[in-house]
Order: structure tokens, then C-alpha cells, then sequence
């Protein structure tokens, strides 16, 4: 009985660290491209910041095989990208404005953020 109870609170621990302890790690991009692998339940990097005076190219990787992978959704920029697997798909964004979007699949289970500065 005593396992079964570590096992539940290890299970509840992993679960308030993954939904609200993560923070994950920030790319800053340079140039005017970033390659963001979707593998996992994740992209990564998820975090990204780009600035607002130049454009600037995502490029997805879908290694992930899940069906939940397969869409890309940027709501506030009106973007819905299907992505081919092992494939990379291209969104070029221009004249974007400060702010923060959030770009995730269509179940929001993969979660991402674009930071414009």
C-alpha cells in the first residue's frame, strides 16, 4: 500500500512540474530563420525571439507521428500549417508586431511561444 501511495504522489509531482513548474528553454534567433523539431510532445526549442524590424522564417521538423503533431496553429496571426512528417515546413512571417503568440497544435497539447521584440 505504501508504494502505491509514493507512486501516486511521484505521479501528482510530475505532473505540477510539467504543467506548471517547466519553463523551457528561450532561443534567441540571429539571423532570420529557426529550425523547431517537433519530436516528443514537444517543440524545441519552444520559446523563441525574433525581432520585430526583420522577417523571419520557421521551419518546422515533424519527427513526431502523432496525429496531434500534424497541425500547427499561430491564432493570433491567423496561421493553420499541416506538417508533413519528417518533412520541414516553412512559414515565412513579415511585418510582425511586439508581442507574444503562441503557436501550438490543434489540441494545445504541444505548446510553443513566439516572442517579437
Amino acid at each position: 500500500m505504501m508504494v502505491i501511495n509514493l507512486l501516486g504522489l511521484m505521479l501528482i509531482a510530475l505532473i505540477v512540474w510539467w504543467f506548471w513548474l517547466y519553463k523551457p528553454n528561450k532561443t534567441i534567433v540571429q539571423g532570420n530563420e529557426v529550425l523547431i523539431e517537433v519530436r516528443d510532445g514537444v517543440y524545441s526549442p519552444s520559446s523563441i525571439q525574433v525581432s520585430a524590424s526583420q522577417p523571419v522564417t520557421l521551419k518546422f521538423m515533424r519527427k513526431d507521428q502523432s496525429p496531434c503533431a500534424e497541425t500547427m496553429l499561430i491564432p493570433s496571426l491567423d496561421i493553420s500549417e499541416q506538417l508533413k512528417l519528417n518533412e520541414i515546413t516553412q512559414i515565412t512571417l513579415l511585418n510582425l508586431s511586439p508581442g507574444e503568440h503562441e503557436f501550438h497544435c490543434q489540441m494545445q497539447m504541444y505548446r510553443g511561444v513566439l516572442k517579437v521584440v
